[in-house]
């Protein structure tokens, strides 16, 4: 089963020198939840519950550095890469004036 406390997920981009986003998740029995900035989010957080599978539903809030808030939902599916590093899959929707649905990849940070 995997514990994804103390472990650092950053996004898949196309330049892997370019910033994004760096979250520090901690869980708590199923309980899951990070916080994350960096790229052009000034600070983020989100709060959400892990399966016995280890996917993982949460809710999610950022600013962004134009001062605009995000707010959405997320499903996160796990992958273990050969290396050991965790892959999350990510199927995302945003609410409100920016809203829009789309999939995303964050991969462990050691």
């Amino acid at each position: 089963m995997i514990n994804y406390d103390g472990k650092r997920f950053r996004k898949v981009l196309k330049d892997p020198a370019d910033d994004a986003p760096t979250a520090l998740y901690r869980q708590r029995g199923d309980l899951v939840w990070a916080e994350f900035a960096g790229g052009d989010v000034r600070r983020g957080s989100l709060a959400g519950t892990r399966d016995a599978d280890g996917v993982i539903s949460f809710s999610y809030s950022m600013v962004l550095d134009d001062g605009r808030v995000i707010s959405g939902h997320s499903v996160n599916t796990p992958e273990v890469l050969d290396d050991g590093r965790i892959r999350l899959h990510e199927r995302w929707e945003r609410y409100g004036a920016d809203a829009d649905s789309g999939i995303s990849y964050l991969e462990e940070v050691r």
